[in-house]
């Protein structure tokens, strides 16, 4: 018996590199006890039936995870304990006959217990437990009928037990790559599910499929975030850039140019809008109610959540982030990467972070970029005649001005100049590009071409 685990050991690590030498035993009790070994084994292969009942019972008594799949499935169960049974104690017999075999059953044990989510725990115990049964059955049938010969099978107890591990790890080698396989399987199936949200692609058939995998309400409410950084995750995975704040859900998923996140939006989770995301001609604040003057009914809550978000989130320096519009259901999510590649374009260059429903104007700018850089010279082209310094003074002059809502006293405080400067300054962009900044359709167009001088340049 001794040689039966050896050789199966070596096995494992491939063929020897020349012929092996034909064993002695060591003494004449290993001979005799592998001669008791096989006795019993043979009865017991003649009584493999009842053993099978007996150890699939221990299993139902004492392995909690092998109990769910007995109830579910009791055949099935017997016959895999049977088929084991079957090779293994035959291997103690004949090994060189039935060694692959008994290997390629518990390698498939493996597989299927990894497949069915059975604990890799549970798996090893009933196997030790089938070891243990085997071995006692071989003592007591030794000690039933040939009560003398008990003494001889010490000689080969570590080799039975050996055998056991052997195949312990077996199982346990073919449960992991099995688990590996099958979780390579499930991040890639998130994997594309995510990108066919997020590219619009996702046909309305699948949609309850990727709400299950991906764990997002199919009807839910959502919002996209696209971050740019100068540290790009490795292509293929899909590592947060930036960390979002405490409580909030997200679906990170790598792009071509930024990473994204999809976010599930609670109802319920209001937040008080962020002050720095929103211009003085931004819209109105929630009345006490929590309603914003024109918004439809439900979408306060989520619009606050996304307010809420961007005050908290912690980014790497020079990160540019941007956050679309709330949109309702995962069929939309396309519709909302896209809002949130816009906000992202109207990003500074310097980095920082963009609500798409509070920079609308600005969005316009960059979603038609031709338009954007016509606007920018139209209005602007006049300025580009004076010398760099002199000009680049009327466009901050001008900038601080819109930003102080046309308070010539507040952008003078800005500047750190008289209110009177800013005045001259102001009637000097009007006399360069015949501009009225008094009159509202001159003062959007300043506006917005600012916004493309900005956003646009080079």
């Amino acid at each position: 018996m001794p040689q039966v685990v050896r050789s199966r050991v070596r096995a494992l690590h491939g063929p020897p590199p020349v012929a092996p030498v034909p064993r002695r035993f060591r003494s004449l009790a290993d001979r005799e006890a592998v001669a008791v070994l096989h006795r019993a084994a043979r009865v017991l292969i003649e009584a493999l039936p009842e053993l099978t009942d007996r150890l699939v019972e221990a299993l139902r008594e004492r392995e909690p995870a092998y109990r769910s799949a007995i109830e579910a499935d009791a055949a099935d169960i017997w016959q895999e304990v049977h088929h084991s049974l079957r090779h293994n104690v035959a291997s103690l017999i004949q090994p060189r006959e039935f060694r692959d075999a008994a290997h390629r059953t518990s390698r498939r044990i493996g597989e299927i217990r990894a497949e069915q989510g059975l604990p890799l725990d549970a798996v090893l115990h009933a196997f030790r437990m089938g070891g243990a049964m085997v071995w006692q059955d071989l003592v007591d049938e030794t000690a039933r009928r040939h009560p003398d010969d008990t003494r001889l099978l010490v000689h080969v107890a570590a080799d039975v037990w050996n055998f056991v591990d052997e195949h312990c790890g077996v199982v346990a080698d073919a449960y992991r790559q099995t688990e590996r396989r099958l979780a390579w399987r499930r991040e890639n199936r998130q994997r594309l599910m995510a990108a066919a949200l997020l590219d619009g692609t996702a046909r309305i058939a699948e949609l309850p499929d990727a709400a299950a995998v991906l764990g997002l309400p199919e009807h839910g409410r959502y919002a996209v975030l696209a971050v740019s950084t100068a540290r790009r995750a490795p292509h293929g995975t899909a590592h947060p850039p930036m960390a979002l704040p405490t409580g909030t859900g997200a679906l990170w998923h790598p792009g071509p140019d930024a990473e994204f996140a999809i976010l599930p939006l609670t109802p319920g989770a209001a937040a008080e809008p962020c002050a720095a995301l929103t211009d003085a001609a931004g819209p109105a604040a929630p009345d006490e109610a929590g309603t914003r003057p024109g918004a439809p009914a439900g979408a306060v809550d989520a619009d606050a959540g996304l307010a809420s978000l961007a005050a908290g989130l912690s980014a790497p320096p020079g990160a540019r982030i941007g956050i679309s519009s709330v949109v309702d259901g995962l069929a939309a999510v396309g519709d909302a990467r896209r809002l949130a590649e816009t906000a992202l374009r109207a990003c500074p260059a310097g980095g920082g972070v963009v609500l798409l429903d509070e920079q609308l104007p600005a969005a316009l700018v960059v979603s038609s970029p031709g338009l954007g850089t016509a606007l920018a010279a139209r209005v602007l082209g006049p300025l580009d005649r004076l010398d760099p310094a002199d000009r680049d003074v009327l466009i901050e002059t001008l900038t601080a001005w819109l930003d102080s809502d046309g308070s010539a006293q507040r952008a003078g405080a800005r500047l750190y100049c008289h209110r009177n400067t800013v005045l001259n300054r102001l009637r000097r962009f009007e006399q360069l590009t015949g501009r009225c900044l008094t009159r509202p359709s001159d003062a959007v167009e300043v506006s917005l071409a600012l916004a493309a001088r900005r956003l646009l340049a080079g």
